[in-house]
Order: structure tokens, then sequence, then C-alpha cells
């Protein structure tokens, strides 16, 4: 499979494409990232290295660190994590406050911004530098000790995080966080600040594709059971209220952030990630989805 001629196709034909989608404004620092820019990446589980266009420029990952939080949270308390929250898909906005008070403060899944300031409490009550332990974890999985926050969106975040901070006092208010709801948010928005590239995110999401073993690292950072779960959950939740049209269009487990990310893999073969920053009414990079669909598309590679 020449993967480098396929991703060099895509990015010939998702031109059209990048203008498309609207930039994140609610977060300002990421409504100054030029709408056009478009970065792809894939790893292969044998080391190799395929990418195109701005593949190596770091931008903010976002809801993508979700998938870290979450892998460090199941390893530390295992199933007992399900106790506090869900496994199904929302069918709602990644920010809604809606279902929390009817299913009583217990949110939906974890890639949800409710579910995902649980699973930073968890971490957070049981290593109490939640916000070093998840960058030191990425950096890790990457094998690029050079990842960091990016300090102009942490004080964006800060300053226009309103609904997360709802979300936070909300699930605090029903007993499901354990911690100040004000650490729980610092946490939470130093993780969404990380910046990382598309080849950095496909090198750490290769264990995922890999039954829990990164290359990376040399090591197994999860249980190939757990490797199954949070694929299972990238499939059904990883990019919200629009994961059927996804597994429809692109037919693998994903995870998306507001920044224009999306890391994806296919186990036992490859992890890859795309960036365009233009995002749908979902949230989700509009020609990131599309260049994920071509790729699947032209390689005849899916989990269907």
């Amino acid at each position: 499979m020449d993967y480098q001629e396929i991703l060099e196709e895509i990015q010939s034909e998702i031109t059209p494409f990048l203008r498309q989608g609207e930039v994140a404004t609610y977060i300002p620092q990421l409504a100054c990232v030029p709408i056009t820019r478009f970065g792809m990446a894939v790893r292969t589980v044998d080391g190799r290295l395929f990418q195109v266009g701005a593949a190596a420029e770091p931008f903010s990952i976002q809801s993508i660190s979700k998938v870290m939080s979450l892998t460090l949270a199941m390893t530390l308390v295992g199933d007992g994590l399900w106790q506090r929250v869900g496994r199904e898909p929302s069918g709602t906005a990644f920010n809604s406050l809606v279902q929390l008070e009817y299913e009583n403060g217990i949110p939906r899944n974890p890639f949800i911004n409710a579910g995902a300031l649980v699973v930073t409490d968890v971490i957070l009550s049981r290593l109490r530098d939640a916000k070093g332990t998840v960058r030191d974890f990425v950096r890790e999985l990457s094998g690029n000790p050079a990842i960091d926050f990016d300090p102009e969106v942490v004080r964006s975040e800060k300053g226009h995080g309103h609904r997360n901070a709802a979300l936070a006092h909300f699930i605090k208010s029903f007993g499901n966080l354990e911690n100040p709801a004000e650490e729980v948010l610092d946490a939470y928005f130093h993780h969404c600040s990380l910046a990382m590239s598309c080849a950095d995110l496909a090198e750490a999401f290769l264990y995922l594709a890999n039954g829990g073993f990164s290359p990376a690292t040399e090591r197994q950072v999860t249980t190939p059971s757990q490797a199954k779960y949070i694929n299972s959950l990238m499939l059904t939740c990883g990019v919200y209220d629009a994961a059927g049209d996804f597994a429809y269009r692109v037919g693998l487990p994903g995870k998306s952030g507001v920044g224009g990310g999306i890391a994806a893999v296919m186990p036992q073969r490859f992890a890859v990630c795309v960036w365009s920053p233009g995002l749908n009414p979902y949230g989700n990079s509009l020609a990131g989805t599309k260049a994920l669909e071509l790729f699947t598309t032209k390689t005849g590679i899916s989990i269907f």
C-alpha cells in the first residue's frame, strides 16, 4: 500500500473543502488559525511514517486529549470509572447541560465535556498533578518531549469557558466531582490546550492500533481489552452527535477536537491524524472528515 501517494492525492482533492467550514470562535485563540491549513499523517504499526501538508505543525488538540485522559483513568481505577460516567452516545452537543439533570449528574460518556471533567477529577484525586501527568503521558506516547501546553489557549479557555464552568459546578452539585470545580476546570483547560502535530498524534494513538502496546514507549500502555474498549467508545462517541455519519463515511474509530484535528485508528494496521481548522455544524473538521473518508475509500481499509 503506497500511503504516501494516497495522501498526496487526498491533499490535492481536499483543497475545495478547506474554506467550507467555520473555525471555532467561542475560544478566541482558535479563531486566529488560518482556515486553509491542512495536514495529514499516517503511522503504521511496523514503524513507517507518511505525511503531507502541515503535518509537522503543532495545533491545539482540544478534545482529542480526552482519549489520553480516559486511558490514564482506566489504568488507575479500571471498571470503577463506569460508576461515575456512562458509555452511551450522547445524541446532543458536546457541551450540552440538558442530559446531566435528567441523568442525575452522570455524564453520558467520557468524550463529551461533562464526561471529560469527571475523568479529569478521577486523575486529580489519585495523582494530584493531573495537568503534568497528562502532558507527560502524551510526551511519552508521541516520543516528543517538547510537547507542552499553549499558554495563550489556556488563557482563552479560562476567560471564555463559561459553559464548561457551568457543567463542572452542575456535576459538583450532584456529588460527582471529588475535587473543587475550579481545580478540575484548570486541569481540563490545560489538557485541551496541548499543542501537537498530526505526526505527533499519529504516533501517540498507535497503542490503540496495536493492542495497547506503544512502540514509542516500548511498553504495554493498556491491556488489549482496554484498547478495544477505548476504540469502541471512539467509534460510538468520539465525534459527538455526528458519530453515525462519521462511521458511515469513514469507518474508523476516531476522536475529534474543535482545533480541527481528528485522530483515528485501524487496529493492527495504523493510526492516522488529519488537521483542518474549519469545522462542520457538529464541531468536527469538515475537510478533515472528508480527507479521512477519501483515505478509507482509496485504501479500501476500514473496520467494516
